[in-house]
């Protein structure tokens, strides 16, 4: 458990895990460990040739549990992730849990069907097996 946290905690590796089609950049706020209040700033590419400022706030974290980012300027209306982790007998479970809303209704509900429900499955797998190699499965 103390391993993943201790990783989790680190912005830094944020990079490690985040498919390289997102571009993803630190802008500032990374330099420090994970705690409760810190702001983040990112910046990613959501489409080919645009790039979004996204800023998440750590609005809660509880060590070796869970903690939570919100977004506080960025692509969807709203954005809450929950990373829970779960201590088993050979390691650690790590849950995601997130909740999202697209601005512009109806073609935010267009989008998220054609585009974004398909692009965050990519990213989450992408996670998931980066730290299946590096903790292990």
């Amino acid at each position: 458990m103390e391993n993943v946290w201790d990783f989790f905690c680190d912005p830094q590796n944020l990079n490690a895990m985040t498919p390289a089609f997102l571009d993803f950049e630190i802008v500032r706020g990374g330099d420090e460990p994970m705690r409760q209040g810190q702001e983040i700033e990112y910046r990613i590419r959501i489409l080919p040739g645009v790039r979004s400022r996204w800023l998440t706030e750590i609005t809660l974290c509880i060590e070796r549990d869970h903690f939570v980012d919100e977004q506080r300027v960025g692509p969807y209306k709203t954005w809450r992730h929950l990373h829970i982790f779960n201590p088993r007998e050979n390691g650690v479970e790590m849950v995601d849990l997130v909740d999202y809303e697209l601005p512009f209704r109806g073609i935010g509900s267009a989008v998220h069907s054609l585009f974004v429900n398909r692009r965050l499955k990519t990213i989450f797998d992408f996670r998931q097996r980066y730290l299946e190699r590096r903790f292990g499965v």
